[in-house]
C-alpha cells in the first residue's frame, strides 16, 4: 500500500493496487487504520504513486472536478461498504439526511448505524460523506471537522 500526502489541503491519501483506500487528515489515524485492516500489507511512502489521485484532489477543490475517475477501494463490514458506497450515489453540489441514506440501502431503522459508518468513511472527499447532513438541514459531525465539511459544500455550491 502507498501512501502520500497532498500538504496545502493537509490530507494523507493511500492507496491498494485496487484504489484510493484512504484519505484523511492523519498520518497517525493512517498508520492506526492500517494496522486493523492491513496487518500483513506494508505502507509505504510515494508521493509519485500517487500523482493522479493528487491531481484530481486538486482539481475538485479548485472547483474543476465534480467527479473522480480514480477506483476507490473500501474496507469494512458489509454494512458500511454498503453506505459508503450510497454516499457515491450523492450528486455534487447536493445534501441528503443520514435518514435519507437509510431509506436509500433499505434499513429505513438503522439511522444511527448508518450515522456511525459515516463516520467511519476512510475515503474522505472522494467518499462524498460532507454532503449527508442533519434531517433539519442543518451541519452535523464530520471526521474533519464541520469547518473542513463546510468548505466542502462551499466549493461544490459555487461550481455547481
Amino acid at each position: 500500500m502507498f501512501y502520500g500526502t497532498l500538504k496545502d489541503r493537509g490530507l494523507v491519501i493511500a492507496k491498494t493496487e485496487n484504489g484510493v483506500c484512504f484519505i484523511g487528515n492523519d498520518a497517525e489515524q493512517l498508520v492506526s487504520w492500517h494496522e486493523k485492516g492491513f496487518p500483513d500489507d506494508q505502507l509505504v511512502y510515494d508521493e509519485s504513486a500517487l500523482e493522479a489521485e493528487k491531481a484530481e484532489l486538486e482539481e475538485f477543490y479548485a472547483g474543476l472536478r465534480k467527479q473522480f475517475s480514480f477506483s476507490v477501494d473500501f474496507h469494512g463490514t458489509p454494512f458500511a461498504v454498503r453506505v459508503w458506497q450510497e454516499l457515491l450515489d450523492i450528486p455534487y453540489g447536493e445534501t441528503v439526511s443520514y435518514s435519507d441514506i437509510a431509506e436509500r440501502i433499505g434499513r429505513k431503522g438503522a439511522v444511527r448505524a448508518v450515522g456511525r459508518a459515516i463516520g467511519l468513511n476512510p475515503v474522505w472527499v472522494a467518499t462524498p460523506c460532507h454532503r449527508v447532513v442533519g434531517k433539519d438541514g442543518k451541519l452535523t459531525g464530520y471526521a474533519g471537522g464541520l469547518e473542513m465539511k463546510r468548505q466542502l459544500l462551499e466549493i461544490e455550491a459555487q461550481n455547481k
